[in-house]
C-alpha cells in the first residue's frame, strides 16, 4: 500500500504535480509576506484572466500605453506644456523593448515634431531612472533652451515568469506595474516655475566582475521558460556597487570634516599596521531626504543599517514599497512623490535618488528644492495618503489548505494567493 501511494504521487502524475504545484506557491506565498508589499498593487490584466491566457505582444504594448500615457497626460496637465514643446524624449523599460520602440509609441501618440530628439533605453533595470536623468544631463549641454522630458517604466505581461525555478520566482513576487513621466529644462524662463535643481549624478557600474554581472540575469531555466534569475550574490554586489558610489559621490556633496575622516580611516591601517573598519560618512550631513530604489525589503534594511538611517529617513521608501510594490525604474519618483503630498520638501533640502540596477549599477542623483513644494493637485498618493505612515509588518496568521493558499492581512481579512483576491470569510 506505502509503495502504491509513492508510485501515484511520483512526479509526473496528475497528484504529484498539484503537490509540487503547491509547493511553489507555498514558496511564492513566504516571499510576499515577508517582502514588505501590501495588497493594492498593480499587475496586467492578464493574470487575472478566468479562463488563464497567454499572454501577447498586443497586451504587452497595451500595457505599456496605459501607464506611460496617463504619466504623460498628468505631466502636460500639471506644467502646462504642448507636446510640440518637447525637444527631448527618453523612454526607459529595462526587459520590453519592442519594434517600432516605446519611445516612438509615444512620439506616435502625442504626434510630436519630427525634429525631437527620441532615445529608448533598454536592459538598464530598476536604476533606468537615474540613468536617464544623467543622460538628459549630458544632453542639455548640447541642446541649449530645451525641454526634455523622461519616461520610466517596467513591462510585465512578457516578463512574467511561469516556471519553477525559485531564483526566477522571487522576481515575479516584487515586481509591479507602475510608470512615472519627469520633465527637465534648461531654459532659464523656467527657473521661477521649477521645483528642484539637479545638484549632481554619479554613475558606478561593477559589471566587470562576473558575480556581479550574473547577480540578476535574464535566461532560460531547465524548461526553456524565460526569467530573471536573482543570484545568492546580489546582496553582495549591491553592497559593493553602494559602496563605490558612495565613495564617489561623498567628494561632492559631504562637508570637508567627513572627507577627511574617511580618508584617515581609509589610510591609517595601512600606515600604522592595524586592522579595521573604514569609516562611514555621515551622509545625514548633507542630506535631508532619502530615496532608496524600493528593490525590496531586504535591499531598505541593508542601506538603512549601512549608512545608519532613521525610520523617518527610510519611511518614503518603505511606504512605496507597500502601496506600489518595485515598479523598478520609476519606482524612485513615487517616493518621491509620497514626500510632496506629505509636503516635507523644504526650499533649500537636498534629496539623495538611489537607484540599483541589473549589471550590477547604483546610480545616484542629488535634488536640490528650489523651493516649498506644495501637495500637488495630482499626485499618486492622494486617494491613500491618509494611511500612511502604517506599521508594515511581515508577521501574518498563515491558512493552509490542500485547494487554497490563504494568508490573513494586517485588517484581519483572509487573502486568497492563487486567485490574488480577497475573500469572504464565510466562504472558506
Amino acid at each position: 500500500m506505502l509503495q502504491a501511494r509513492r508510485q501515484q504521487e511520483r512526479p509526473g502524475t496528475a497528484v504529484g504535480i498539484l503537490c509540487k504545484k503547491i509547493r511553489y506557491l507555498e514558496f511564492q506565498k513566504k516571499v510576499y509576506l515577508k517582502s514588505g508589499i501590501g495588497e493594492e498593487t498593480y499587475l496586467p490584466p492578464f493574470i487575472f484572466h478566468d479562463p488563464p491566457i497567454q499572454p501577447s505582444m498586443k497586451q504587452a504594448r497595451l500595457e505599456a500605453a496605459e501607464v506611460m500615457f496617463g504619466a504623460m497626460d498628468e505631466l502636460l496637465e500639471k506644467t502646462g506644456l504642448n507636446p510640440q514643446d518637447i525637444d527631448i524624449l527618453i523612454a526607459s523599460c529595462s526587459c520590453f523593448t519592442p519594434t517600432p520602440s516605446l519611445a516612438s509609441m509615444v512620439v506616435n501618440h502625442y504626434k510630436m515634431r519630427s525634429n525631437v530628439c527620441s532615445l529608448n533605453l533598454g536592459g538598464m533595470g530598476c536604476s533606468g531612472g537615474m540613468v536617464a536623468v544623467d543622460l538628459a544631463k549630458h544632453l542639455l549641454r548640447s541642446f541649449a533652451s530645451s525641454n526634455p522630458v523622461i519616461i520610466n517604466t517596467e513591462n510585465i505581461t512578457l516578463n512574467w515568469y511561469r516556471g519553477n525555478n525559485r531564483s526566477m520566482l522571487i522576481s515575479i513576487c516584487l515586481f509591479r506595474v507602475g510608470a512615472a513621466a519627469i520633465l527637465l529644462s534648461n531654459k532659464r524662463s523656467e527657473r521661477n516655475r521649477a521645483k528642484y535643481q539637479l545638484y549632481c549624478s554619479v554613475r558606478t557600474h561593477t559589471a566587470a566582475d562576473d558575480k556581479a554581472f550574473q547577480s540578476a540575469f535574464q535566461e532560460e531555466d531547465e524548461d526553456g521558460l524565460v526569467g530573471i534569475s536573482l543570484s545568492k550574490h546580489i546582496m553582495i554586489a549591491a553592497a559593493d556597487a553602494i559602496k563605490e558610489n558612495m565613495t564617489q559621490l561623498g567628494s561632492l556633496v559631504l562637508p570637508y570634516s567627513e572627507q577627511l575622516r574617511f580618508l584617515i580611516s581609509c589610510f591609517s591601517p595601512k600606515i600604522f599596521q592595524t586592522a579595521g573598519k573604514a569609516y562611514v560618512p555621515n551622509f545625514k550631513l548633507a542630506f535631508q531626504h532619502f530615496l532608496i530604489h524600493t528593490g525590496g525589503r531586504a535591499v531598505l534594511d541593508g542601506i538603512q543599517n549601512k549608512l545608519s538611517l532613521s525610520n523617518d529617513h527610510m519611511e518614503a521608501s518603505r511606504m512605496t514599497l507597500h502601496r506600489f510594490g518595485n515598479t523598478s525604474s520609476s519606482s524612485i519618483w513615487y517616493a518621491l512623490a509620497y514626500l510632496e503630498a506629505k509636503e516635507r520638501v523644504k526650499k533649500t533640502d537636498r534629496i539623495w535618488l538611489v537607484g540599483l540596477g541589473a549589471g550590477f549599477k547604483c546610480n545616484s542623483v542629488v535634488l536640490k528644492a528650489l523651493r516649498t513644494v506644495k501637495q500637488p493637485s495630482m499626485n499618486p498618493w492622494l486617494d491613500c495618503l491618509h494611511k500612511y505612515p502604517m506599521k508594515i509588518s511581515t508577521d501574518m496568521t498563515d491558512i493552509f489548505r490542500s485547494d487554497k493558499l490563504l494568508y490573513r492581512t494586517n485588517s484581519g481579512k483572509l487573502f486568497d494567493c492563487m486567485k490574488g483576491q480577497r475573500i469572504e470569510t464565510d466562504h472558506v
